[in-house]
């Protein structure tokens, strides 16, 4: 650190800038008190010799830096005499337009939707259903695809593939049926093996195994099944859980992550199916999990560039850059939210204890879920209420409280600045953060 005249030091004040995990960028600089978050943007990416100009935001003691640092100061009475830790985040190089009407309503089913999800590269839509079909809807178009028929009872879960070569489906008379997304038809016969219903599917991340092959399932008769799709049967059964496995995660380092009514979230390892560690400490029914990688490892080598691949093996390559990009040099993290009102913040790759417990809702958490940029962590709860997060501390943020009904499920944009809500009162909200420090809230 330099010394500076007294003109310099009054008008300037000492920062050192860092990222998420603490590393410093570079020694601590003088900074002008009128520079602001576009000022340090320019600093951060040629510090970083970043070839494109990327968005980042800029966080003092885990407050959003919005204004000039002068005025920060001042407001918050920090003394220039000391050196000022600003941490930066890199955001979304796109942005999701806001909520303001519904676009589309997709008639078809004849019976309650069950679940729905969106194919990686985001071009078609797939639904499961209490009438026991699976359909196919273009994005595009808002149009229907295909209906696929096969099942014998209701469709509870569905997942793509993130190469989007399949789609998996799990029901309640406990099978699982592999389709082909371009035709819409089986590819094979279902996949038998689990007494009673599905409760999960995850597939093996792109970036460790290309083209796709491998998923999991979950069950509620206790047990995970790695099903091999080329095989067209199951190659591992992952037993040891005393009651339901209520939710099953495939992480980006290779290990399986399965949470159960019996309080205990087991960690396996996918060659041979042996049990790893278990994480403890719930004192009631885990009953969601969620990963800080989930969304690069559902969506693969599919970013907001629409590039398309020639091969698995540029396709595998791509999905690791983004997934090395995403988790950087700190480890994957897992969240667990319960029955017991609680959640947990783990590094299950590195321990078995868990990074921080986090508290504040007043009843079961149902449903838990990470930013995409790994940021923000939301959690749906009992208590009418979502709650969010420090993705990576753990640390408390914020509570929305506009549903007058227990909430159910949550959702993030893809660009991690709208998070989407569903409740037992029929209805959907979308919570918004800006840089005006003010929330808004559109009703679905």
């Amino acid at each position: 650190m330099e010394a500076a005249g007294i003109g310099e030091m009054v008008n300037n004040v000492m920062c050192l800038l860092t990222d998420p995990d603490g590393t410093p960028l570079g020694s601590a600089m003088y900074l002008p008190q009128n520079a602001g978050p576009y000022q340090l943007q320019q600093i951060v990416n040629q510090l970083l010799n970043n070839e494109e100009k990327l968005p980042y935001a800029f966080y003092i003691s885990d407050q959003e830096l919005v204004v000039p640092l002068g005025t920060y100061l001042e407001k918050h009475k920090v003394s220039v005499e000391k050196v000022l830790s600003i941490v930066y985040q890199p955001q979304a190089v796109f942005r999701i337009r806001p909520v303001s009407r519904c676009s589309a309503t997709i008639a078809g089913h004849t019976e309650p939707v069950l679940s729905v999800a969106f194919s990686p590269d985001g071009q078609q839509l797939a639904s499961g259903s209490g009438d026991t079909t699976v359909r196919l809807w273009d994005l595009n178009t808002q149009t229907p695809l295909y209906t696929c028929t096969g099942h014998k009872n209701w469709v509870l879960c569905i997942a793509w593939s993130p190469d989007g070569k399949y789609l998996v489906s799990g029901s309640m008379a406990g099978e699982l049926q592999c389709w082909d997304p371009q035709t819409g038809k089986p590819l094979g016969p279902p996949l038998k093996g689990h007494k009673k219903w599905i409760t999960g599917i995850a597939w093996e991340p792109v970036h460790l195994n290309a083209p796709c092959r491998r998923f999991v399932s979950a069950s509620k008769d206790g047990d995970a099944r790695i099903w091999d799709i080329s095989l067209k049967r199951c190659v591992m059964c992952l037993t040891g859980h005393t009651l339901a496995v209520t939710c099953v995660k495939w992480g980006g380092d290779g290990m399986i992550y399965t949470g159960s009514q019996d309080c205990i979230i087991k960690v396996w390892e996918t060659s041979q199916g042996k049990l790893i560690r278990e994480l403890r400490g719930h004192g009631h029914w885990v009953n969601s999990l969620a990963l800080s990688t989930e969304y690069v490892l559902r969506t693969g080598a599919f970013d907001h560039t629409s590039k398309q691949y020639s091969s698995p093996e540029e396709m595998k390559k791509a999905a690791l850059a983004r997934y090395n990009t995403m988790k950087g040099n700190a480890p994957e993290r897992l969240v667990s939210g319960s029955d017991d009102f609680t959640m947990f913040l783990w590094e299950p790759f590195v321990s078995k204890h868990p990074k921080t417990r986090l508290t504040g809702h007043q009843q079961l958490v149902n449903h838990v879920c990470f930013s995409p940029d790994g940021q923000w962590l939301a959690s749906a709860s009992f208590d009418k209420s979502v709650k969010l997060w420090n993705g990576i501390t753990g640390k408390f943020v914020a509570a929305f409280r506009g549903h007058v009904g227990a909430v159910y499920q949550i959702s993030w944009s893809a660009d991690s600045r709208l998070l989407l809500s569903g409740s037992k009162d029929s209805t959907l909200k979308v919570a918004s953060g800006g840089k005006d420090r003010m929330l808004k809230l559109w009703m679905g």
